[in-house]
Order: C-alpha cells, then sequence, then structure tokens
C-alpha cells in the first residue's frame, strides 16, 4: 500500500470534515492536529472520520521527516508549524504542499517578520494550493512556481435541504447577517447601512446571528431559508482579511440573495460577482451598501435572478472540487 500524504493544520471544524474524507478516498491522508487558537466560530471536531494524530507544532518536523509519508501538506496556522513541516519534508526529500488562504499582505509584527520566510516557502513549495484565483495571484506574486484551485466547499446536502421557515420571505423584507461580533466583520457598517437605507421604516428587519455562543448550524441554516438578503461586510485591518466566507456558500445554497464587501475571500476570489451571482460593495461605504439592500428590496426580480445564479454558481464549489485541486498539486496533473 502507498505511503499516506501528511496533513499539517490545527483543527477541523464541522464544514471541513467532508472534504478531508474526499481527499482521503482519493490520496489516503493523515492528519496531524497541533490544536491552539481556533478562529472557526462553529468549533471542532474531535473525531474527523480520517486517521489522525495530535502533535505540538514543534513535533511537526520530526514527524514530518519520519520517511512515513510520500507527501507533506502545510497550511498557514500556527507560528512554526509550517516551517517546520516545510523543513520536515525537505530533510526526508519527499514533496512539500502549501495550503494557503492568503490574499493580501497583514501587517501584525509576526506577519512582517515572517515574510522572508513565507517568500522562500512560496518559491520552494513544489505546489501551492490556493482558495481561489485571489489566493493563486497572491501566491504567484511571492514566486510559487505551480498554483493549482481547491475552491472552498460546505456540506451541500446539509445546506441544501428544505427547511420549513418560521416566516415568509420578503414579508417583511429580512436581511441577515451571521458572524462574530468583532470589528473587522463589519457589523457596525451593516447598522450604519440599515439605518441609511430607510427599509426599517419600510417594514423590513435586519437579523443577526451569532455572538459569544454561535448559533447552531440547523438555527443558521433556518435563518438564511427565511431571509431574504445575506450581508457579509467584513472590513480589511492591518491582522484581518476575510479568506472567503463560508457563510455566502451556505445562503446560495438556500437560494438568498448575497450582498457581500470587496474584502471577502467569496468576492475576490469570483463566487459572488456583482451582478451576476451577488452584489459586491465596497468595505466599509455604508451609504453603497444601503443602495445595494435598497436595489434589492425594490426589485424582487432582480433579487431572485441573483439567488438562481448563486445556487448554480456554489453547486460548483463541493468536496471533491476541493479534494481534486489538491490531487492535482500532489500528482503534478492539473485540472
Amino acid at each position: 500500500m502507498s505511503r499516506p500524504v501528511l496533513f499539517v493544520t490545527n483543527h477541523v471544524p464541522p464544514d471541513r470534515t467532508g472534504a478531508f474524507a474526499a481527499l482521503h478516498r482519493r490520496e489516503g491522508i493523515e492528519l496531524a492536529l497541533f490544536g491552539g487558537r481556533s478562529h472557526h466560530a462553529i468549533g471542532t471536531v474531535a473525531d474527523p472520520g480520517v486517521p489522525r494524530r495530535e502533535v505540538s507544532q514543534r513535533g511537526v518536523h520530526a514527524l514530518a521527516a519520519s520517511g512515513r509519508y510520500r507527501a507533506v501538506i502545510g497550511g498557514t496556522a500556527g507560528r512554526v508549524a509550517l516551517p517546520a513541516a516545510w523543513t520536515g519534508a525537505r530533510r526526508t526529500r519527499v514533496p512539500f504542499v502549501l495550503w494557503s488562504a492568503l490574499w493580501g499582505e497583514l501587517w501584525t509584527p509576526a506577519h512582517v517578520a515572517a515574510r522572508p520566510l513565507m517568500a522562500a516557502i512560496y518559491r520552494d513549495a513544489d505546489a501551492v494550493v490556493a482558495y481561489g484565483p485571489h489566493v493563486a495571484a497572491f501566491a504567484r506574486a511571492h514566486g510559487a512556481r505551480r498554483v493549482e484551485l481547491a475552491p472552498q466547499a460546505v456540506d451541500q446536502a446539509f445546506w441544501t435541504a428544505p427547511v420549513p421557515a418560521p416566516g415568509s420571505r420578503g414579508s417583511p423584507f429580512t436581511v441577515l447577517f451571521v458572524g462574530r461580533p468583532a470589528p473587522e466583520k463589519g457589523l457596525d457598517v451593516l447598522r450604519a447601512a440599515w439605518a441609511l437605507s430607510g427599509l426599517e421604516d419600510a417594514g423590513g428587519a435586519l437579523v443577526t446571528v451569532g455572538g459569544a455562543t454561535p448559533a447552531p448550524p440547523t438555527e443558521v441554516r433556518a435563518r438564511i431559508a427565511d431571509a431574504d438578503v445575506l450581508v457579509v461586510p467584513s472590513l480589511r485591518s492591518r491582522r484581518f482579511l476575510e479568506p472567503w466566507g463560508l457563510v455566502a456558500n451556505e445562503a446560495m445554497h438556500q437560494h438568498t440573495a448575497v450582498v457581500a464587501s470587496d474584502a471577502v475571500g467569496a468576492a475576490a476570489g469570483g463566487l459572488v460577482r456583482d451582478g451576476e451571482t451577488g452584489l459586491v460593495v465596497p468595505a466599509g461605504d455604508a451609504r453603497a451598501l444601503a443602495g445595494a439592500l435598497r436595489r434589492l428590496h425594490d426589485d424582487p426580480e432582480l433579487r431572485e435572478r441573483l439567488a438562481a445564479a448563486g445556487a448554480r454558481a456554489a453547486a460548483r464549489h463541493d468536496f471533491d472540487a476541493w479534494a481534486r485541486g489538491f490531487s492535482a498539486a500532489l500528482t503534478g496533473e492539473s485540472r
């Protein structure tokens, strides 16, 4: 039997289990989970259903260099796990694949200090796997020789399931925000836009889901199903740039129209296309966002057209497509 591929990451969030299972079926992987802080509001999965082991970040090097694996994949999470995976792969002379979500420079002291190292990894990696073309362009600009795309995906069976919504879509007109109340998520901008839109006076409702205690997926799905519009108003800061925004995929699967800022990876990466599969507004521009909301309120046919196109676009972002991107990186054969 062929040796497995070592996949180094910190956690397995619930929306990633199907992706790892699809990749395991194709390639045979073993997860090396080093834990630490999770940025996923919906938590992590203790048993992702594929071979796994827990390891410290510093212990990743010895594992990657053990000779038990035919290739090593490392993501950008953690402080020393990525260089440990890279140097371990190089020590045992097996291919190294960088899995990257970065599509813009971050300006924390740690990110600035790591730039020379990241540049070396980009140049040296046998391949880079990117969330979308926005990440691919950033990787190429930093010296990546070969880049494959693994589109961000969610559990389509769950998110496309019919939901007995608690209300009637469009009565009242409902705008939904799902996410952490962190400044970079843009909720304050959305609230300002809502006030400018005048839609509350017209009987509309702004609903927010998330906070200190994240809502379970079943509640999020029901809220999305009952909403007319989902807004992803994320902002760019010195320490944050939204890599994707999977809630956009989730909303599209429920045929809910999406408005995203241009600081959202799903927009920069082409899932939310302005006027085609959703509306895209400048990040932090409350007046532009208010105009987009008013436009969707006043034009139900546009809202339905964008929702239908979004559903078709999201259908192409599935776990098998994600796994095929990694297979292409591992075999050297682009799709």
